[in-house]
């Protein structure tokens, strides 16, 4: 990376810190080594050891995060504040390659009182800020680290294209992807219609990733961002179920067809963290290269504490956005891949 680069991508970064320090969000610092993690079947991770002077104790495992989530949870389960953080994150059993990195940088916010249409729209505030610091840095006695900064118009600007990921297939993949799902062998049957082969024994969720992937996301547009809202609740993740119960309310933002971002209403309620954590653990039992720990008790966070008054609290409704600062930094230096974005890129 050369140093014009390094200033424009340390000017990103203290651009986002003043964004969220004007809206009063506690800018968060977490373990990057955790001694359990939250288990998503989707994701490998990295393994370590703690090694105790002289060997007065057995070796402890620990993990490396791929996101600050499980700890920023504890944060707001104890104090109930809007938070960011950016941090370093990893996720193993993923090759180095235009757009990822095994090690990368993360921004985690999560707001208090605000649901998951609530931070789209303060990314979006997020987005036409960065847009207009350092846009406008350009002009006549601006910082010197804003020169390298090529204006992408469209191609960032809010506000943001929407589109729910039901009418995504619909038009991009050509099926009603709730009536596949729920018929027998319906998105298997898909699946082959649109000229792939899935292998024998896959799930719903397995086959909507490989339709996903190969028929929709290829057709995402390029030439403003995209977020994808209302993804099918049978893909599991920590998120709230919209009413009936059919799709989560959850989006991922795309910028030029890049996956750059992921938020959810984020799920509060103990009964369903706990099912949540059941299942992926038991599917990470079965398929992780990796295994880790998981504690047992993390469901607990979320059961009402003692407030004022000797009233019971729940844990608090909020919203939580990850985004990739290497693609973000990428996408903002008219870039084409992150290894320009990374002061030392992995191969």
């Amino acid at each position: 990376m050369d140093i014009e680069l390094l200033r424009f991508r340390a000017a990103v970064f203290r651009e986002i810190r003043r964004f969220f320090d004007e809206r009063r969000y506690l800018e968060a610092d977490t373990p990057v080594l955790s001694p359990d993690l939250i288990p998503e079947s989707c994701l490998e991770v990295f393994e370590t050891r703690r090694l105790f002077p002289g060997g007065s104790r057995e070796p402890e495992p620990y993990w490396l995060v791929p996101s600050p989530e499980i700890w920023m949870k504890k944060l707001i389960a104890g104090h109930r504040q809007s938070l960011y953080q950016i941090c370093k994150c990893f996720r193993n059993g993923e090759s180095a390659g235009p757009f990822h990195s095994p090690e990368f940088t993360m921004l985690e916010y999560y707001t208090m009182d605000a649901d998951y249409l609530d931070s789209l729209a303060i990314t979006e505030d997020l987005f036409a800020y960065l847009l207009s610091r350092l846009d406008g840095a350009r002009e006549p006695g601006a910082r010197p680290e804003a020169l390298v900064f090529t204006s992408p118009g469209a191609l960032l600007q809010p506000p943001f294209q929407r589109i729910s990921m039901g009418e995504a297939f619909g038009r991009w993949a050509g099926f009603d992807l709730f009536q596949a799902a729920a018929a027998p062998g319906g998105l298997e049957a898909e699946a082959r219609r649109l000229g792939l082969d899935p292998p024998p024994g896959l799930d719903t969720g397995a086959l909507y990733d490989l339709i996903f992937i190969h028929a929709v996301e290829p057709m995402i547009p390029r030439d403003r961002p995209l977020a994808m809202v209302d993804y099918p609740a049978f893909v599991p993740c920590l998120a709230k179920k919209k009413a009936g119960g059919k799709t989560a309310e959850r989006w991922e933002l795309y910028v030029r067809g890049i996956e750059l971002a992921n938020c959810y209403s984020e799920e509060t309620g103990p009964e369903e963290v706990r099912r949540f954590f059941a299942s992926q653990a038991a599917a990470k039992r079965e398929t992780a290269l990796i295994p880790h720990q998981v504690d047992p008790d993390y469901w607990k966070l979320f059961l009402p504490k003692p407030g004022p008054g000797g009233r019971e609290r729940p844990f608090p409704p909020c919203s939580g956005v990850a985004m990739g600062l290497d693609r973000l930094v990428m996408a903002l230096a008219g870039r084409s891949t992150i290894d320009g974005a990374l002061p030392f890129p992995m191969g």
